[in-house]
């Protein structure tokens, strides 16, 4: 099975058929797709001008999506870099299983759902690299009361969710299920207000 870096130079390959280079940048999507595979594809689509049912989309365009992704990509590994080396220094001071904090790492093994939109067609605007940025900050600093990608203060609570967590605080602002080690208390329960309010309204 091919690698995301093969099927990047697939996509750059100026000798294969459109459809295919066009299919190598989909395949990369099941290495790393930080809002999940249809909402990123999506994502890319929406900010490069490709049609998402084009199967020989311009390859400039093609080239341009991939490397947005590949700087997303660039920084989610030094990410991961980093917190692989301070749990190895945790466990050499004898803390050996991560924290409640770390839960939502351990559900995006690769990269994949690390900003996940549960609804494919919302997500930010902001390019890839700069949603994590914001995320892995905001994962780094004290909790919040606003989304860390796009700074609404609309967060509703979702018990529907398509993938892991199965529920959790979702901005209706960006799309993005916010991690909820990175708000506070009380935004969570407003979160879980809000989900209170809008069930009482469809009743």
């Amino acid at each position: 099975m091919a690698g995301f870096r093969s099927l990047a130079r697939q996509v750059r390959d100026p000798r294969s058929d459109l459809a295919l280079r066009r299919y190598s940048l989909r395949k990369c999507l099941e290495r790393f797709a930080p809002y999940g595979h249809r909402a990123t594809w999506n994502h890319l689509c929406a900010r490069h001008g490709i049609e998402p049912d084009d199967r020989a989309p311009d390859p400039a365009r093609l080239v341009a999506a991939l490397d947005e992704l590949e700087q997303a990509r660039a920084v989610w590994l030094a990410y991961e870099r980093k917190f692989a080396e301070r749990r190895r220094r945790e466990k050499h001071d004898g803390l050996r299983r991560p924290g409640a904090f770390d839960d939502w790492h351990r559900r995006t093994w690769g990269g994949n759902g690390v900003a996940r939109c549960d609804d494919p067609s919302v997500h930010p605007t902001s390019p890839l690299a700069d949603v994590l940025r914001r995320l892995i900050a905001a994962l780094g600093a004290e909790p919040g009361a606003v989304c860390p990608v796009c700074a609404g203060s609309r967060i509703v609570w979702r018990q529907d969710l398509e993938h892991e967590p199965w529920c959790g605080p979702v901005c209706t602002g960006c799309g993005v299920v916010v991690p909820q080690p990175v708000l506070t208390d009380e935004a969570l329960r407003a979160a879980r207000r809000m989900r209170g309010r809008e069930l009482a309204s469809v009743a």
